[in-house]
Formats: C-alpha cells, sequence, structure tokens
C-alpha cells in the first residue's frame, strides 16, 4: 500500500516534495518503496520510490514508471568493486581490498583514494541521470566497519560518503545514505535520505530517528523478521519498511 506521502495523481504527477532551488527531489517522510535488483522490473507495485538497479535497466523502465507517478532511484555500488559492472576494468587495482563477507567476487575499495573514484563514480551518476533517475543509492558506504584489508578509519568514510553525496548533487540527483548506523547524525544532513536493511532485526531502527526528524524517509528492508515483528516500531519510528526476500525480487510484504 502507498505510504503517507504523496501518491500518483490521475495525471501522472510524481510522488513526493517537488525539486527546489537545490536542483534535486526532497523526498519527504512517509513515502512507500520498492526494492527490485533483479529484472525486469515488476511496474505494477503501488509504491511512492522505487530504487532499481542502475546498469540493468535502460531509460525506458524509469519512464515507465515516471508515467505510473513514481519516483525512482538507482542502485550503484559506490563503496564496493564487482567484476560483472560494465566499467570494472576502469578500476586499478591499488583501490581493490578484500572480498567483502558472504560475496566472494566482490572487493572492498579503498576510499582513501577519492582522487581515484571520483571520476569512476562520477561516469555512473552520469549514466542514472542520463537516463531519467530521481536519486541514487549508493551501497557499501560503511567499509570503516569492516575488514576491508585498508586501515580505514570514521573521519576517511564521513569524508567518502560526503564526497559521494556531493557528485550526486551536483548531478540533481537525490542521494541515500545506506546502512552506516554509527554516522547517521553527523551526515543525515548531506543527505536526503535513509536506506537500510534490517534495522528490526539488528535493533537500530531507533538511530535513523534523525533521517525522520528532519523530515526525510527511511527506506527499511527486512528479510528475517515477519511484518508482525517490526511493524508497529517502524511505524511509530515514521520508517517506511517492508519484507523483501534476500534476492530483492519484485516480492514484498508492507506493513
Amino acid at each position: 500500500m502507498p505510504g503517507s506521502g504523496a501518491t500518483a495523481s490521475a495525471g501522472g504527477a510524481r510522488t513526493g516534495a517537488a525539486q527546489d532551488g537545490g536542483g534535486w527531489w526532497r523526498p519527504s517522510a512517509g513515502l512507500s518503496w520498492q526494492w527490485q535488483l533483479t529484472t525486469p522490473v515488476d511496474t505494477s507495485v503501488p509504491a511512492d520510490v522505487y530504487d532499481i538497479d542502475a546498469d540493468d535497466n535502460p531509460a525506458s523502465v524509469v519512464a515507465a514508471l515516471h508515467r505510473a507517478g513514481r519516483r525512482v532511484v538507482c542502485y550503484v555500488n559506490a563503496g564496493s568493486w564487482e567484476p560483472y559492472r560494465p566499467d570494472a576494468g576502469k578500476y586499478p587495482k591499488v583501490l581493490l581490498g578484500k572480498a567483502l563477507d558472504g560475496w566472494p567476487d566482490e572487493r572492498w575499495l579503498d576510499i582513501r583514494r577519492i582522487d581515484l573514484l571520483t571520476p569512476l563514480l562520477a561516469h555512473r551518476l552520469d549514466e542514472c541521470r542520463a537516463k531519467g533517475f530521481d536519486g541514487v543509492e549508493p551501497d557499501n558506504v560503511d567499509g570503516y566497519e569492516n575488514d576491508t584489508g585498508f586501515p580505514l578509519t570514521a573521519a576517511d568514510q564521513l569524508a567518502f560518503d560526503r564526497a559521494v553525496a556531493r557528485l550526486a548533487h551536483q548531478r540533481g540527483l537525490a542521494v541515500g545514505l545506506k546502512n552506516d548506523f554509527d554516522q547517521v547524525a553527523a551526515l543525515q544532513p548531506d543527505f536526503d535520505y535513509g536506506v537500510d536493511e534490517q534495522c528490526a532485526e539488528l535493533r537500530t531502527c531507533p538511530v535513523l530517528s534523525a533521517f525522520v526528524n528532519a523530515g526525510k524517509p527511511v527506506f527499511d528492508a527486512e528479510y528475517a523478521v515477519p511484518t508482525s515483528g517490526f511493524c508497529a516500531q517502524t511505524r511509530r519510528l515514521g520508517i517506511s519498511a517492508i519484507r523483501k526476500h534476500p534476492e530483492l525480487d519484485a516480492w514484498r510484504q508492507t506493513c
């Protein structure tokens, strides 16, 4: 069911707050969402915001969702390297660290090298803009809390995350902070919404209230906890929570 944010009108107007002087979409708290990283995307799901893969979906999918009154966010891997991405060969080997836990083909990046990462990420965000996306979900922006193979600090992470946010805003894209729970308070002013996994399961949902208190949405996905185990809490906190399969196909359960 759509959330409390604005939904599609009969004329196909897109959901959420309109762009203002900042030049990018400013979503409001309470919007409903769908997160699907498989293809083809099921465009019939009644959600205000769709979060879909940047590479796997052409501009026509984004346009179709816009005609249905949806806002569309592109999933972009910012803090780690995936060998199957079209630009994988452009990443210097010096940037590649250890494999992610559970993802043996994926490697953490040395986010201290903003000089090397900026043109690579800028190109990815340029492609999102060219396809008509409204916002971006930069993934793996919490490397400093993981065994990356690099001596990353909290300060390194703050600098990188803010750099990603600037790149998005410079291209007219809203940007979400993904999972970096320990830095939410510091980074909330730089980001337009939060995206997280398993805050109910991990008991970290209250931290995300910093976004809601600023009038910004938080989009949460739970995998193991049934809706009966998280909906009451997420509703109380103003978090837009859904239950998803771990493979992030079209299936979802809403509160």
